[in-house]
């Protein structure tokens, strides 16, 4: 069974006891933080990225809405408010669902099955791999980027982040190597080690190393070492 993470954005207490306690009848669900404003819950979803939050409108301050327009990476979200004159709006930033408090559990068990539903189609086609011409959104702090996957001549792993390389820049993202393996045309990249993947159209040259491993001189000028198990498979998969 899928898990998704979960935050409760609500400046009232009581409601978020509220939708926290809907919540525990769907296991599916983990609730791993909450946050009573906008500045808070801004931090904490930068930290936890988390896979969907259920989001009030009318906050102290600054409302859901300028929440969302603030946020780098946007989870799914679902908003959770008194007043009903905001759906329109609501939709129009692509949230899930708009419940009105308070919450009907006939309802919000409608709403569980349509965000599941949801998470159901993006882990199908996230299964699927990226086309080496389709085009990738990458953040790293202040700097965006949207460049062809082909332009991506190495990836480097991080911790539990990873290095993209093209061009000259090297930015960083928070997936793990074995992320993003699933995601990559493996005609195209080839996981070199337990810390590196490489675009193969970038090999310039490709030279004996010892204990019979291989390794690799990227055009861009990197040198790539293959692990003893990459370089048989390597062998392999480029033999007549």
């Amino acid at each position: 069974m899928s898990t998704y993470t979960t935050l409760i954005i609500d400046d009232e207490r009581l409601a978020r006891e509220e939708v926290r306690r809907a919540l525990g009848n769907f296991p599916e669900f983990t609730v791993i933080g909450e946050a009573n404003n906008v500045e808070v819950a801004i931090a904490l979803i930068e930290k936890e990225q988390p896979d969907i939050i259920f989001l009030d409108i009318h906050m102290p301050g600054k409302s859901g809405f300028d929440l969302l327009e603030e946020l780098g990476t946007v989870p799914e979200v679902v908003f959770t408010t008194a007043y009903d004159q905001y759906a329109v709006r609501a939709f129009e930033v692509n949230a899930l669902d708009y419940l009105v408090k308070p919450l009907r559990e006939e309802r919000f068990a409608k709403t569980i099955e349509k965000v599941k539903l949801e998470f159901k189609k993006q882990e199908e086609k996230q299964r699927a791999p990226l086309a080496s011409h389709q085009k990738i959104f990458i953040k790293d702090g202040e700097r965006v980027y949207f460049i062809a996957l082909s332009e991506v001549s190495l990836i480097e792993s991080m911790d539990n982040y990873a290095r993209l390389y093209f061009g000259n820049e090297k930015p960083m993202i928070k997936r793990s190597l074995n992320q993003l393996e699933e995601r990559l045309d493996p005609k195209i990249f080839f996981r070199a080690n337990r810390s590196q993947i490489i675009n193969t159209e970038y090999i310039k040259e490709i030279q004996p190393y010892f204990n019979n491993k291989l390794r690799l001189v990227l055009t861009t000028g990197e040198i790539v070492d293959l692990s003893n198990r990459q370089s048989v498979t390597f062998k392999k998969r480029n033999s007549l």
